[in-house]
């Protein structure tokens, strides 16, 4: 543990500073772009999700929003409302793919249409930015792989955890040792409410309140914690060889079809375990990661992470860089934050970046950090996940899944 404490130093607010990752390492996705040479933009689906993503499009440098598509009226004129000075209004996905003005497509629909979306676009000659869960099963997750073997455009799965600099920060953390050996992940994404969204038409439920239906939806896996199966597939530069689990609907009994609580463990090279828990009756410290090593452990929070020495130490060690003097013993048990910055230093949010991404790929012909790939493990993952918990059985990663 000495060379844990010895590779650090404090500030003088008694955080700790990590001193070889005074900034974190992370791809220059903030590129600058002239005017000139904007990527112009459709969003196809401007519900919540799709309108916070048209804002954040509005002040993305070498971006436009030129064009929105949604089936419901409301969603379609909130789009519009944030879109560049005459964007085109589209109820058929089809109809804007016609566009020759659109270079991209951002996809933020049901789960159910991706797939065919993606494909669809591609076909169309369009770049695409696809939201998680990156495909509705495995087979599709396959297929995309495949059809991208052949496209020279650039496909990019909405995994932005991957473009926070913090994950990036603790990445290299546990690649240079400092926690030890990792034996286990903990991750819990929970809620208290009904998950549900208000329907002015009772015709309109289904439509609106897409992720209560199995047709539509993978549930809480899919709509929440392949966040955080993303994140674990990321840091181990791996994929989980296995899964079993249980849920159930035991608290919502309101006729809805997807689970309202999840609790899997995923199973990775060497027997490392990873927990993915998700529930929508308790919000208790609702989202949460633990990474569990030999010599430390990381406790990761929406927008900050700590970490915690396994023994109490007692050393020295250098204080602002500087002045050589005592630190003070640091108790088992005893977090101490993690500080991290942005190569840019702005720290933006994490859809930011990955929209940044998304544009500089496009420009420069590069494939996007989160990619078809990366994607693809993701969604067998979840994928894998429900399998278990409506069958009862172990769910194997197969080898067709690695093509």
């Amino acid at each position: 543990m000495n060379e844990f404490i010895s590779r650090r130093k404090f500030i003088t607010s008694g955080t700790l500073a990590l001193s070889s990752l005074a900034m974190v390492d992370m791809p220059a996705f903030a590129s600058i772009i002239s005017k000139e040479n904007k990527v112009r933009v459709a969003l196809v689906g401007v519900g919540q999700r799709g309108l916070g993503l048209a804002n954040l499009l509005k002040k993305t440098a070498g971006t436009e929003l030129i064009a929105c598509c949604d089936i419901v009226d409301k969603n379609l004129q909130n789009g519009i409302a944030v879109a560049a000075p005459k964007a085109k209004a589209y109820k058929d996905f089809h109809s804007l793919l016609k566009n020759k003005d659109v270079d991209a497509v951002i996809i933020a629909t049901p789960l159910n249409l991706h797939y065919q979306m993606v494909m669809d676009a591609l076909s169309a000659g369009k770049h695409v930015y696809v939201e998680k869960t990156m495909t509705y099963d495995i087979p599709q997750a396959v297929a995309l792989v495949n059809r991208m073997k052949t496209s020279k455009l650039v496909l990019q799965v909405g995994h932005q955890y991957r473009y926070y600099a913090m994950y990036h920060k603790i990445k290299e953390m546990i690649s240079n040792n400092w926690l030890g050996t990792v034996t286990a992940f903990e991750s819990q994404y929970n809620r208290n409410s009904d998950w549900r969204r208000p329907v002015s038409d009772p015709k309109l439920e289904r439509q609106v309140n897409w992720r209560m239906y199995k047709e539509y939806s993978g549930g809480l896996l899919a709509e929440l914690c392949a966040h955080q199966i993303d994140v674990v597939n990321w840091m181990l530069d791996d994929h989980p060889i296995k899964v079993t689990g249980l849920g159930g609907i035991n608290h919502w009994k309101d006729g809805r079809e997807t689970y309202d609580h999840v609790h899997t463990i995923y199973e990775y090279q060497k027997g490392i375990k990873s927990n993915v828990t998700s529930i929508l009756s308790n919000e208790h410290n609702g989202y949460a990661m633990r990474i569990l090593g030999t010599k430390a452990s990381i406790v990761i929070e929406r927008e900050k992470a700590f970490i915690y020495p396994e023994k109490t130490l007692k050393n020295y060690g250098t204080v602002d860089g500087v002045t050589g003097a005592t630190i003070e013993s640091i108790k088992k048990g005893q977090g101490m934050p993690i500080e991290y910055i942005s190569q840019d230093g702005l720290n933006l949010d994490p859809t930011a970046y990955a929209l940044l991404d998304f544009a500089d790929c496009i420009r420069n012909n590069k494939k996007p950090f989160s990619n078809v790939e990366t994607g693809r493990d993701a969604a067998i993952a979840v994928h894998m996940g429900n399998q278990t918990i409506d069958t009862g059985n172990v769910q194997f990663w197969k080898p067709e899944y690695s093509i």
